[in-house]
């Protein structure tokens, strides 16, 4: 079959009339997940750091370890955000939802700039970090699963995959943010001025990113698909409790966990976050070395999410996400081997980071559009958060923990990688198996 990519970049006449008004969507639907990552890469490349920081600096393996833990928690208790935001979103609404969650997440990013160390406060400044990692865990619960509802819900039907995957961009571009922000503060202060007070910078500017997203939210109306809901007097009124109930939505959101969210997550802890701690403590490469290596492989997710994304509204959901998952599965640990091999060559470096960042594009590219067509309108908030931040922050979330424990019992890091690569192959049989074709799914129903 002949493909047009060109005709990809092409919006047809329907999505171009109303070009302007969902790009203000789109902006203020993402703000927040653009947020959420920063703050998440931020987090978790300062892991080294926080493990002196905030934990007792005279064993350095297990202050990694619990710095890691730390940052897990925040994942964890995400599926309890999903749960009570998602349903408050079913129930109330997509835009009320929103602007409490940015509002949530984004003080409580700006609060960890504010912090007193260990060395000051002792295990109380480790509490106070615990804390704040756990507040923005539940927000960031509530807040993913609304935004790909949002999005997806003011998309147009023939380009669904295609347009809503600019939210798949903020992981990208949160990840970028972050990191080049942090290479250049490494770059410009000392190492000691760095750990005295520079790594608060990243924390602290995250309030102009609050103040800019709180204001395009507010400016929002409601999602069309729950304008109707509410016309019609056809909200849920126990959302959680609808979804269990029902058979296909109970096994479409075990689908999500298992499958769609959870080798997404995978993938994208794998390639994106786990291959700077990997890089700067076993790699031993130079830590800004990695840190432009790191971003260049980040902004090619950027073109590819797009192309996979309208690569899903031509040849469907299915065929794309099971390739990337394929292909995550085949590639991480000859990947990081490779790694190993070639730390004196970034250019080399950078092309095998580009295979996992293929895989990640491959299977986030069409995400968007997918979990929302899996479910229908009246518990679509709750059926796909819950479920998405589950696999997000019980799998994708604590994985760098788990890959950094398991290489530190086995005494090999590649062996650590195995745990990734299992779950992987999991997630593709149950795609393979189970998955639907989705495209052109009517999102009213």
């Amino acid at each position: 079959m002949h493909l047009n990519f060109l005709a990809f970049f092409k919006p047809s006449s329907a999505s171009a009339t109303d070009s302007t008004a969902y790009r203000k969507v789109a902006l203020a639907a993402c703000f927040g997940t653009f947020i959420e990552w920063y703050d998440f890469l931020t987090f978790a490349t300062l892991a080294v750091h926080f493990a002196v920081l905030f934990f007792p600096a005279d064993d350095p393996v297990a202050g990694l370890l619990y710095s890691l833990a730390t940052f897990g928690m925040g994942m964890v208790v995400r599926p309890l955000g999903a749960a009570l935001f998602g349903s408050f979103g079913d129930r109330y609404g997509r835009r009320k939802v929103f602007i409490a969650t940015i509002g949530i997440m984004g003080g409580a990013t700006f609060l960890v700039g504010l912090l007193p160390t260990h060395a000051q406060w002792g295990w109380a400044a480790t509490g106070m970090l615990l804390a704040l990692r756990l507040v923005q865990g539940l927000a960031m619960g509530g807040e993913i699963g609304g935004a790909n509802v949002y999005l997806a819900e003011h998309a147009p039907t023939e380009r669904r995959g295609a347009l809503t995957s600019v939210l798949q961009w903020m992981g990208g571009l949160g990840i970028l943010a972050s990191t080049l922000q942090l290479v250049l503060l490494q770059t410009w202060l000392s190492e000691a001025d760095f750990k005295a007070w520079g790594w608060r910078i990243p924390f602290l500017l995250s309030a102009l990113l609050l103040l800019a997203s709180m204001k395009a939210r507010l400016a929002l109306h409601e999602s069309p698909v729950f304008t109707e809901l509410s016309r019609q007097n056809n909200t849920a009124k126990t959302p959680l409790l609808d979804c269990l109930r029902d058979r296909q939505t109970l096994g479409r959101m075990a689908l999500l966990f298992f499958c769609i969210s959870a080798g997404g997550g995978l993938l994208f802890f794998c390639s994106q976050v786990y291959a700077s701690i990997y890089l700067k403590t076993v790699v031993k490469m130079d830590s800004v070395q990695v840190g432009w290596v790191t971003l260049a492989a980040t902004l090619c997710l950027f073109p590819l999410t797009y192309v996979c994304g309208a690569l899903s509204d031509r040849l469907g959901r299915r065929p794309v996400v099971l390739t990337g998952l394929l292909l995550g599965a085949a590639s991480i640990q000859p990947v990081y081997a490779g790694l190993q091999q070639l730390a004196q060559q970034p250019v080399l470096v950078f092309g095998l980071l580009l295979i996992p960042v293929l895989a990640v594009a491959l299977v986030t590219g069409p995400q968007t559009a997918l979990l929302s067509e899996l479910f229908p309108a009246r518990t679509r908030y709750t059926a796909v958060g819950l479920p998405h931040n589950l696999a997000a922050g019980w799998i994708g979330g604590l994985s760098p923990y788990m890959v950094t424990l398991i290489a530190e019992k086995s005494g090999s890091a590649l062996m650590g990688l195995g745990y990734p690569t299992a779950l992987l192959l999991v997630a593709l049989v149950v795609g393979y198996f189970f998955l639907p074709e989705t495209r052109g799914a009517d999102l009213n129903t």
